[in-house]
């Protein structure tokens, strides 16, 4: 087992399947180089009944339900890097992440709802790989009514 599944199975977590797009003309990742852009990763695309898929933050739904998506949104998109790239221990950074928060207009922590993105990142891949860069941008809607959108860039070994 890879250093990095062990890390996931010592934090109890299992991976649930990739992103899987539901069209041709886009995909879930490009590799170009050492570098995979991961696309958007969307509430409404979880598995995960127990976290909000719907809804605007601070209207229909709490900051801390939204935390709660946006790290189960990272653990998705740790399973779909791991899906194009084979094994995790590939991962030589997580270099940014991009979180797009469906929030009321008035709202203004949406860098707090991107926390549960960030702290899971740093908890499984550690602090030389797993500090980012990030973004975290109040939107007035998304697909679906998703609270949170998520995309990112990652560094991978050869």
């Amino acid at each position: 087992m890879s250093r990095i599944e062990t890390r996931l199975a010592e934090l109890g977590i299992v991976l649930p399947p990739p992103l899987v797009l539901p069209s041709e003309n886009r995909t879930s990742a490009v590799q170009i180089g050492e570098m995979l852009y991961v696309s958007g990763h969307g509430a409404a695309l979880l598995d995960d009944d127990s976290v909000r898929r719907r809804g605007k933050v601070d209207l229909d739904i709490t900051e801390a339900e939204a935390q709660a998506t946006a790290r189960a949104l990272a653990i998705k998109m740790i399973a779909t890097v791991k899906h194009h790239v084979g094994d995790l221990d590939r991962v030589a950074r997580v270099v940014k992440i991009l979180g797009m928060i469906n929030a009321h207009p008035d709202y203004e922590r949406q860098n707090r709802v991107l926390n549960g993105a960030s702290d899971l990142f740093f908890q499984v891949f550690g602090p030389e790989i797993g500090c980012h860069a990030r973004s975290s941008v109040g939107v007035a809607g998304l697909v679906d009514r998703q609270p949170v959108e998520i995309e990112g860039i990652f560094h991978i070994r050869p």
